[in-house]
């Protein structure tokens, strides 16, 4: 298979992580198809979107012209059906493997035989996910990171089957995005979460046996170690339920108990402390 020319990219789901790739879609001069389960959400995106494009503006990084002429590029939809015309869609919906692979399945019966489908997935196999099209070889993951305009990495990852036209496609697409693409092939958590969630873990389980506070321990890391922010901070920015299910995942798979999400940040969970998206977690936020 030859990969198409990319011109018109799809986004489904415009969540946070979605809302955020459309964005840097339309930056890059890509048609772009946007879709959501309900107008309303739909217009809550691009609205997400058209703000961070004026920040570029106050700030000088793009002229109001320019931000007009993206966010006009900017097609909005509820139906999966104006994706017919798109050259790559990528899927950015919950992380459940059954609806990925429903979407999947819905998506091949739309899209032309030479589109590339990618999933934005952070845990689960791309594999597995390409398993729900008859054509695997055009499946691929581009796993972007939060917030996705401003994090310099996407992983492209290599599906068991995917050829390398789809591969050199998808890298080409994340340059022209304004990142710092890597390929990888398809192994639980690729590559950036296979180190930093066991990492995290770890860091979380310290809060308890080192009896330190998070306040503290994010000083450790950041003063000590470096880190340009800290441990209880990022997994507050990423989302604590975001994170769990992303640890069960690599669990499940690897079954090696730094793994697995640590008692203290599963009850968080529980208790709806997810972190900045709820206003607490390790930390408050207004």
């Amino acid at each position: 298979m030859s990969g198409p020319e990319i011109r018109r990219v799809g986004v489904v789901g415009l969540g946070a992580m979605g809302a955020g790739i459309a964005q840097l879609a339309i930056e890059a001069g890509y048609e772009t198809v946007g879709r959501e389960v309900s107008g309303e959400l739909g217009a809550k995106a691009r609205d997400r979107i058209a703000h961070f494009l004026q920040r570029k503006v106050d700030k000088e990084q793009m002229s109001a012209d320019e931000r007009e002429a993206a966010l006009a590029s900017l097609f909005l939809t509820t139906e999966l059906a104006d994706f017919a015309d798109c050259d790559l869609v990528i899927e950015a919906i919950v992380e459940d493997l059954q609806a990925k692979l429903e979407l999947f399945a819905a998506l091949e019966g739309i899209v032309r035989p030479d589109a590339i489908l990618a999933t934005n997935t952070s845990a689960l196999s791309v594999t597995e996910i390409s398993a729900a099209v008859s054509t695997p070889e055009r499946v691929i993951g581009m796993h972007f990171f939060n917030p996705a305009p401003l994090m310099p990495l996407v992983e492209i990852v290599r599906a068991e089957l995917s050829t390398d036209e789809t591969v050199e496609a998808a890298f080409a697409v994340g340059a022209r995005l304004g990142k710092r693409p890597i390929r990888c092939h398809d192994t639980p958590g690729f590559v950036v979460n296979r180190v930093l969630i066991p990492l995290l873990n770890d860091c979380i389980r310290i809060l308890d046996e080192a009896r330190v506070t998070p306040q503290d321990l994010d000083t450790a890391m950041t003063a000590g170690a470096g880190w340009p922010m800290g441990p209880c901070a990022l997994v507050d920015l990423v989302g604590i339920d975001v994170h769990v299910h992303a640890s069960e995942a690599l669990y499940e798979k690897l079954r090696e108990p730094r793994m697995a999400p640590p008692p203290r940040i599963v009850a968080m969970k529980h208790a709806g402390l997810l972190g900045r998206k709820s206003g607490r977690g390790f930390f408050t936020y207004d």
